[in-house]
């Protein structure tokens, strides 16, 4: 199975994003954490990052819409329409969750991000969900604080960098 991303550190391949973000926070020596001091805040981080990366991100990914399309019992030009409305209905699903989580979290941890005043690593997966409900015409308004925290990382040079639009493979 060929992984992406892949970090080769010291020699070393690393795959799959949650392993390579924790090393990455564990082996750099930064002023900025992705994971909270506090153990039930970080527990917390880590729960929104599963949500969306083992709830969510998986259901629509480029594999799974691909063999949907072969499975789809519709004609060659629905397929697309199919793939579009199973991914805006698992991407509706689980935002659904997250919007939930992330007001219980603000209530106690007000502030621009997931969890409140700091970028955490639950920022860093919320981004391209929010890119991917885009691209698949999730109604963003029924989740206002979804939208509230991505738009305002969207602002931040480094998410601008790394939008998927920025990169140089982009179409």
């Amino acid at each position: 199975m060929q992984q992406v991303p892949t970090l080769i550190m010291k020699g070393n391949a690393l795959t799959q994003s949650v392993a390579i973000i924790e090393y990455l926070e564990e082996a750099a020596d930064s002023k900025t954490k992705l994971l909270c001091e506090d153990p039930i805040l970080r527990a917390k981080t880590r729960a929104l990052v599963e949500l969306i990366n083992s709830g969510i991100q998986p259901i629509q990914n480029l594999a799974v819409l691909n063999h949907l399309k072969c499975v789809a019992n519709v004609s060659e030009d629905a397929k697309p329409k199919v793939a579009v409305d199973w991914s805006n209905h698992f991407i509706s699903v689980g935002f659904e969750a997250l919007e939930k989580e992330l007001v219980k979290i603000h209530e106690k941890t007000p502030g621009d991000y997931c969890m409140g005043e700091n970028i955490s690593m639950a920022d860093i997966y919320l981004v391209p969900q929010v890119y991917n409900a885009n691209r698949f015409k999730v109604d963003m308004s029924k989740f206002p604080m979804i939208q509230k925290i991505a738009n305002h990382l969207s602002a931040l040079p480094a998410f601008m960098k790394a939008h998927p639009d920025a990169q140089p493979d982009a179409e």
